[in-house]
């Protein structure tokens, strides 16, 4: 594609995103496509930024977005490569959220869909093959659909783990991947080639003291904080109710040195969501606001017209 052909998709992509996503939604987008999300545009304009973004993407990238979006152009056409890594679909995870492949013995079925509920609180999307593969479809299609989009893998161990066919190469996909591996032990001890990873005893712990320490590993490492904090940010702005708000607000605030550039981000953009014009939900984030050196907002933040908010471009 030429650069001129290049400059001008990217515009319509600009127009086509400004009518139809917010800010947050925009950047929520932009990371199923690893799309760097940590620009500050020119001008507080949602076009202005997808047109400062796109320009150093690939333009494979540019032509599957237009593709995607339903754009009619005579630029050229995406081609699909069999190995190109999955990205993020609303029927492999949970929008939006971080996400973590549970690998685990099909015996210990019950605590896993127990924990799978406890991650969901920080913005931790988990997969359990028995309960989140649809009876029609391929199973062994849909695992390794799971394993090629995965952030991260946790291992559950315990007696039987490593005589099992299918998450020995579970985990052997996490390592080709070069992906952070989290062992769980639960009478059994990281071994071979896990057994350089950081692990969790689980004994004497609560499944939500699971989940939290799992939580704790991936907000902190270096492989995966970055991931995590910008998932969290987004799921926080795209908050529908004062449970996720709440759950949201928990997670960021157990974050050690919550960067402050995410902070002015939620500040600027929490007016998009009108959910957060509630007395309970407007006192939990300006505690957040506080905590982070920043005012307060009122009530009087979301009377503003989003088109005077975000597109207030020079004529």
């Amino acid at each position: 594609m030429k650069n001129l052909d290049k400059i001008k998709l990217i515009d319509m992509i600009a127009s086509k995103l400004q009518e139809q996503m917010t800010f947050s939604e925009i950047d929520s987008y932009f990371e199923t496509y690893k799309i760097p999300t940590d620009h500050t545009p020119s001008y507080h304009s949602k076009k202005v930024y997808v047109k400062e973004v796109l320009p150093q993407v690939l333009d494979e990238i540019i032509l599957e977005i237009a593709e995607e979006l339903e754009l009619k152009h005579s630029y050229g056409k995406v081609e699909i490569k069999e190995k190109n890594i999955v990205r993020e679909n609303s029927s492999l995870w949970k929008s939006g959220h971080y996400k973590l492949f549970l690998s685990h013995l099909t015996s210990f079925k019950v605590k896993i869909s127990q924990l799978k509920n406890e991650l969901e609180k920080y913005g931790i999307s988990s997969f359990v093959a028995y309960e989140d593969i649809e009876p029609a479809k391929e199973w062994q299609v849909e695992i390794e659909k799971r394993l090629f989009s995965m952030d991260a893998l946790c291992a559950i161990l315990m007696p039987g783990f490593n005589d099992s066919k299918w998450t020995d190469q579970e985990v052997g996909f996490a390592l080709g991947r070069e992906l952070l591996i989290i062992p769980v032990r639960r009478d059994l001890d990281p071994y071979g080639f896990i057994g350089k990873y950081q692990g969790i005893q689980a004994k004497d712990k609560t499944i939500g003291q699971v989940a939290e320490a799992i939580f704790n590993i991936i907000s902190t490492h270096d492989k995966t904080k970055s991931t995590y904090i910008a998932n969290i940010v987004d799921l926080l702005l795209l908050s529908n109710d004062i449970t996720e708000i709440k759950n949201r607000i928990n997670a960021i605030n157990k974050l050690n040195g919550f960067p402050k550039e995410k902070a002015k981000q939620i500040h600027e953009r929490i007016a998009e969501n009108k959910n957060f014009n509630k007395p309970e939900a407007l006192k939990l984030i300006n505690a957040f606001f506080v905590k982070n050196g920043l005012e307060k907002i009122s009530k009087s933040n979301f009377d503003l017209d989003d088109s005077q908010v975000y597109d207030d471009l020079p004529f």
